[in-house]
């Protein structure tokens, strides 16, 4: 169903900025460490010092190839570095090294799942490396202003996509997806908070039929809900602008969060404004068909083949979607599943896991409970050893950190009873202390027979096997 507002479409390409996932910046052995003291990880080349030259840094190439190859993209053998001239006062040089005529990826794909389920392919333009600015801190002095640089200079990817979305649903599942990808690949931690990922999101609107017309940008949004509220917010802005007669003027906007509004930052500059013109410090960037090659076959499973594999081993389309949402869940999965009924550790550890982690504000990442141990219990349950009660109960003492599931087993006596002599004793002795309701059940009330189940698990504490208790209790009520 196409989304509009009104008789207008909106028309969307975001342009996500990447921080690549490094130890070192793009042109210099600076550190990239989030949340270090100002200025304390800054090299004489990130910040500007007269006579200092950019060297690449390998593992930056790497890993925008690897992004490039995730996103089912064209890698191009030969790039080369520009640079791209404007004044900031968080840009030590007065430019930024970035790629502009010829980007290191081309065109690629990235394919979403809506809500509703209606998959869409969004087209990617390009993906180019460049470095960033520092950070300008208005707020730390009444009337000055703070230049932090540990940021000038940190690598970028810039990914930039067709203007293939037309709702902010589309645009938000597109962010959600590619930092998915970018996860996945390790190339980028896609912490949207830290400003590891953003997204400038640029909005048009048109009439069915029509051309595009003047878009805006919004800059440096930095969540999936936010660029879908941006979207939204702008979007309805243009048309009230267009529907009043008046004109909307191609400029940069900034989405204020708090009042839910965007508002004018800058006209928007076009490409000949940065004087774009070949880094003279820098070489072309020339790749080995072959070393391409090897990366490609180094990538991990991406999610839509992981997703795709899971289905295939008779997992819900939703609990795969759901255990390949990050790549933590995925590997732990994989971990506790090996070798055992995946349907049944799918749904422990979208059941009780999860459970467990939000009630101890925990992530996967940090497991209070470690992928083998889940697969031992798992294995206490396939040989009957528990059942699914007891099981519950040694979880929990698992959770209290008394080690492993068969160690706590032996410890508590917590073992299934499956001997047939020991359940037609506990039935026995269920049956003589409710003679009533024994008649009862003989004279044609068989919804008693639940009732009797209960006490026979009572009595043996829950240790009965449940199948061996129903079996023999039905041929023992029945005389």
């Amino acid at each position: 169903m196409t989304y509009m507002i009104g008789d207008w479409e909106l028309v969307i390409g975001l342009e996500v900025h990447a921080q690549v996932t490094s130890q070192a910046k793009l042109f210099s052995g600076a550190a990239t460490a989030f949340g270090a003291s100002p200025n304390s990880q800054v090299s004489f080349i990130d910040a500007g010092f007269p006579g200092m030259l950019p060297s690449i840094n390998a593992e930056c190439v790497a890993q925008a190839v690897r992004t490039g190859l995730g996103l089912n993209a064209q890698i191009n053998l030969w790039s080369r570095f520009d640079r791209k001239n404007y004044f900031y006062a968080d840009l030590p040089q007065g430019y930024q090294i970035s790629q502009f005529a010829h980007p290191i990826v081309g065109t690629g794909e990235i394919e979403i799942t809506l809500d509703d389920g209606t998959k869409k392919t969004i087209g990617i333009t390009r993906l180019h490396l460049e470095q960033d600015a520092g950070k300008s801190q208005h707020d730390q002095h009444p009337s000055k202003s703070f230049i932090d640089l540990n940021r000038s200079g940190v690598a970028l990817m810039e990914i930039v996509s067709e203007p293939d979305m037309r709702s902010p649903e589309e645009a938000g599942a597109y962010v959600a997806k590619l930092r998915q990808i970018l996860r996945y690949l390790g190339t980028c931690d896609g912490n949207m908070d830290e400003g590891s990922m953003r997204a400038d999101v640029n909005v048009s609107v048109r009439k069915p039929g029509e051309g595009f017309r003047t878009r805006c940008e919004i800059k440096n949004v930095n969540s999936v809900k936010f660029v879908m509220q941006a979207v939204e917010v702008e979007a309805r802005r243009q048309i009230d602008v267009w529907e009043s007669g008046a004109e909307v003027h191609q400029e940069t906007r900034l989405f204020d969060t708090a009042r839910g509004v965007t508002r004018s930052m800058r006209s928007k500059e076009d490409a000949h404004d940065y004087r774009y013109f070949p880094d003279p410090d820098l070489p072309p960037l020339v790749l080995d068909a072959g070393w391409v090659e090897q990366l490609k076959a180094s990538l991990p499973e991406l999610p839509d083949a992981r997703r795709a594999r899971y289905v295939a081993m008779g997992l819900t389309p939703y609990d795969a979607h759901v255990l390949t949402l990050d790549r933590e869940t995925a590997v732990f999965f994989e971990t506790m599943a090996r070798g055992r009924d995946a349907k049944l550790a799918a749904n422990w550890l979208t059941g009780d896991y999860f459970a467990a982690l939000n009630r101890l504000k925990r992530d996967i990442a940090d497991p209070p409970v470690s992928a083998e141990h889940m697969g031992e219990l798992l294995d206490l349950i396939a040989d009957k050893t528990l059942s699914g009660t007891i099981a519950k109960q040694v979880f929990e003492h698992m959770l209290a950190g008394e080690g492993a599931p068969g160690a706590i087993v032996e410890a508590r006596g917590l073992k299934q009873v499956t001997d047939t002599g020991a359940i037609e004793a506990a039935i026995r002795a269920v049956m003589e202390a409710n003679a009533d309701k024994l008649a009862e059940y003989r004279s044609g009330k068989e919804k008693l027979f639940g009732f009797f189940v209960g006490q026979v698990m009572k009595a043996m504490a829950g240790k009965g096997n449940p199948a061996a208790v129903n079996e023999l209790l039905k041929a023992m009520l029945a005389g």
